[in-house]
């Protein structure tokens, strides 16, 4: 079984504000040097929300800042690492929107789906117009050119794909990579394959080889999961 990573290792949470001043000696003992989010409340509401690498320096400061006196109550969430801080106050920022926060809160690499889920609505109301009327709209068929000849059998990607796209597959401490073309088909090497198992075989140099599993495609910018979830 797969262990999976953790991210918190140890929390603190709804403590008073007087807690703090009082003891912060006990509290800097678990939070000194350490990393972590912690979220500020007034009055049972989230006020702000931030990142430190040092939390005890962090929530000293926030006794006499400018958010010294609006809130009362404090929480702390101390990670494993600090790889994943930002994104994860950019979450809590997006979503939850405190109002002692000015920032919105940015993403590294994250794909905005707005403009894809605009033109895939109007896609989806064009055909359902064609299907009302009675009108069957042609597509643009693209340039073909000329390939290896595969086996003629139907590509086993052809009903889970409409665009080509980029494998990639990790083998002996090297990455391959491989493209799937629109028809469903897989370039890999000069050739080209109906099944992704085929190529994965002949990647890894053996007899056979679980394709839907040894290939990997990007989901999302930087997230690249196993093909085998094309077909869940």
């Amino acid at each position: 079984m797969k262990r999976r990573t953790q991210l918190v290792c140890q929390h603190l949470e709804n403590i008073s504000r007087q807690a703090l001043e009082r003891h912060q000696d006990i509290i800097g003992q678990y939070a000194r040097g350490r990393q972590g989010i912690y979220a500020l409340y007034r009055r049972g509401k989230l006020y702000y929300v931030g990142l430190a690498t040092n939390l005890r320096n962090r929530l000293k400061q926030h006794l006499k800042d400018r958010h010294g006196g609006s809130w009362d109550q404090f929480s702390v969430y101390l990670t494993v690492g600090d790889n994943h801080l930002r994104e994860l106050e950019a979450l809590m920022l997006r979503t939850v929107k405190p109002s002692g926060n000015k920032q919105k809160g940015k993403f590294a690499k994250s794909e905005d789906l707005r403009r894809r889920f605009r033109r895939d609505i109007k896609k989806c109301v064009l055909s359902e117009m064609d299907g009302l009327f009675g009108f069957s709209r042609k597509e643009k068929k693209p340039e073909t050119h000329v390939e290896e000849e595969h086996d003629g059998r139907t590509p086993a990607l052809a009903e889970y794909i409409s665009t080509p796209m980029l494998l990639r597959a990790r083998f002996k401490g090297e990455i391959l990579t491989a493209r799937v073309r629109r028809d469903g088909t897989v370039r890999f090497d000069g050739k080209v394959y109906t099944s992704p198992s085929m190529a994965a075989a002949l990647a890894c140099k053996r007899r056979t080889c679980n394709g839907w599993t040894f290939w990997q495609y990007e989901r999302a910018p930087g997230d690249w999961v196993a093909i085998d979830k094309l077909r869940r």
